[in-house]
Formats: C-alpha cells, structure tokens, sequence
C-alpha cells in the first residue's frame, strides 16, 4: 500500500500520515470517516468503449463511477450502453465523462433525500 504523506506549513514543521490514526496501523482514518471509506483503487481512470447512437466511442472514468454506472443501469433493467445514450442526448456541451459524473452524483443526492432517516 502506498503512504500518502504531508509536510506541514505550521511552526516546528513535521510530517503526518493522511490517514493515519493515533495507535493504529496508518492504513486508514477513524471508522466512519472519509478516510476509511476512500479506496485508492476506485479513483484509477479505465477507459471504455460502448456503442452508443450507432457509432463507437471511448469514455474515461474512475472505477467508482463505472461500477456506480453499471449498478444504476442494473437496477433500471437497462444497459450501461442505453443509460449513457440518454446521458448523452441531454448533456448539452458538457464533456460525455463529465456529464455522467454529474448525472451519478444527482442519483446518489436523490437517493439521500428519497430514505426517510434511521432512528
């Protein structure tokens, strides 16, 4: 596993662990924190080639949002291919990644707002 390390600008200088939690390992925050929950692997780009209006077209995105991707078009019965054709068509001048970016991260809002909150 790679260490992520920063230089601190304060007085006295020094150098700390992201991540790394007082006692423990140094491999991952406090549970229940953001670092705990990033996974350095989702974040790698893949390029992917789908079909899409009849023609070819590659599309970069980080794992995180391929797997996102794939599980929202699952769970609508459709395709990735035919969930990034609607994208598509309505993306206006955004880049296709970012537009699907964007779009994912609508769902995931929506999702929050449509479960009622645990007890």
């Amino acid at each position: 596993m790679r260490k992520v390390i920063a230089h601190s600008r304060k007085a006295g200088g020094g150098v700390a662990e992201i991540g790394a939690r007082p006692g423990g390992d140094g491999a991952r925050g406090p549970e229940g924190s953001a670092a705990s929950a990033f996974d350095p692997a989702l974040a790698l780009p893949k390029k992917r080639s789908l079909a899409i209006a009849g023609h070819r077209t590659s599309i970069t995105l980080e794992d995180a949002f391929w797997r996102e991707l794939k599980a929202t078009a699952e769970e609508q019965g459709r395709t990735v291919a035919a969930l990034v054709a609607e994208i598509d068509a309505a993306r206006g001048p955004a880049s296709l990644s970012a537009a699907i970016r964007v779009w994912l991260l609508g769902q995931s809002k929506a999702r929050v707002v449509a479960s009622p909150p645990e007890a």
